[in-house]
This record gives structure tokens, C-alpha cells and sequence, in this order.
């Protein structure tokens, strides 16, 4: 699970938003996993924890985890 979570965090996207006052962060590859924050690491932990609740909700719901299997 780390590695996944690591793989597609390498892939996210930062950017200052609303005149440099925070932080705005997104991974293309899984729409609806973005996140904001006041500095970048808090912006970081909010799109971690974005991940983390994707990856939950698709398990529970019994749907397909893009690129991630249990080997």
C-alpha cells in the first residue's frame, strides 16, 4: 500500500494559490484527489489523507484501485 500511495504522490502537482497566501495540490491520474493547505507540507498531508480516503472508499465499495494489487 505504501508504494501505491508513494507512486502516485510522485505524481502530484503543487501550485500557489489566492496570491501566494496557500497552496494548492492535485494527482491528475485520480480525479477528485486534490488538496489545500497554508504551507506546502500541510498541503501535502491534506492530499495524503485525500488519497487515503479514495483508496478506502473503493475498497469498501468492491470498485477497481487503479494499478494496485495485492501481490
Amino acid at each position: 500500500i505504501q508504494d501505491y500511495f508513494e507512486s502516485y504522490l510522485k505524481k502530484a502537482r503543487y501550485e500557489m494559490i489566492d496570491n501566494g497566501t496557500r497552496f494548492y495540490a492535485e494527482i491528475a491520474d485520480l480525479r477528485g484527489v486534490w488538496a489545500v493547505g497554508r504551507t506546502l507540507e500541510e498541503c501535502r498531508q491534506n492530499l495524503v489523507s485525500s488519497l487515503e480516503d479514495r483508496f478506502v472508499f473503493r475498497l469498501r465499495r468492491n470498485l477497481l484501485v487503479p494499478n494496485f494489487s495485492f501481490s
